[in-house]
């Protein structure tokens, strides 16, 4: 049977049936094959939404763009003038880090948002910097104060990021809100990691919760050493001649040749 694009109401009837799966992707390519490997739900930079080949790339994936605004400090007014441009360009939801003010003004004007509790990397200086959050009871009820804030606000889902696996599966089981976690168990209803996490495209730090499953930083090494060893051997040609070639350039007849260069000589 085809698959065809979840809408919220489709998400949230699969709660506690199954796990979600969710991918922070960064390029259309990385769309195409978040669709074409069968993604549910995947994360994208405002600009891929707003390019209009991005549905011909993943016309099924439920689409939230990222928190791309609400990290720059910009106002209720201006968060919720990109949330409808970006619903007309076909996003399925809105992310927002932003206040519950917010939030409440995106849900009144029927934007579905996906909000974010637990270690919240705009906002970690409240909770002791980049570190789990919940690991105590009371820490964890900040946590589930943040989910029963969220769902008041109207949210329909919440990122629950680097929360003890036990307490995030205790909130979860406790709210109708779409918990997605991010290093925070398997007792959530959908699993959150980035793509370049996953292909393994850097060589920087790597979260404990993602998991590596290619190691595409060398690949793109040995591709950068091929082009370097490219270019250098072009270099090295144009020095010995070797590069043109005859089959490179465009041959002339000789009687041609004699006559143009008659004819220069009598320029002279």
């Amino acid at each position: 049977m085809p698959r065809t694009r979840p809408t919220v109401a489709d998400l949230q009837s699969l709660k506690g049936k199954r796990q979600l799966s969710k991918l922070r992707v960064f390029s259309m390519e990385e769309a195409e094959a978040a669709e074409r490997a069968g993604i549910d739900i995947i994360s994208v930079p405002y600009d891929l939404i707003f390019d209009p080949r991005f549905r011909d790339a993943a016309p099924t994936c439920f689409a939230i763009p990222g928190d791309e605004q609400s990290k720059m400090g910009a106002t209720t007014d201006e968060i919720l003038r990109t949330a409808v441009k970006l619903r007309a360009a076909s996003a399925d939801a809105m992310y927002c880090s932003a206040s519950l003010q917010t939030i409440r003004r995106l849900r009144d004007e029927h934007i579905p948002v996906c909000g974010h509790v637990g270690l919240i990397p705009a906002h970690a200086t409240w909770t002791g910097g980049f570190k789990a959050v919940g690991k105590t009871a009371g820490s964890a009820a900040f946590v589930w104060k943040q989910v029963k804030d969220l769902e008041a606000a109207g949210a329909f889902a919440a990122e629950i990021e680097v929360v003890p696996a036990e307490m995030a599966s205790a909130i979860s089981r406790r709210t109708p809100l779409i918990m997605i976690s991010m290093g925070a168990g398997a007792g959530c209803d959908a699993q959150y990691l980035f793509s370049e996490d996953v292909l393994g495209t850097h060589r920087g730090h790597y979260p404990r919760h993602a998991k590596r499953y290619r190691d595409l930083a060398a690949e793109f090494d040995r591709i950068q050493n091929e082009r370097i060893a490219a270019f250098s051997e072009y270099a090295d040609d144009i020095q010995s001649g070797a590069y043109p070639a005859p089959q490179h350039m465009v041959g002339v007849d000789a009687e041609e040749l004699r006559k143009f260069e008659a004819f220069l000589e009598s320029q002279a």
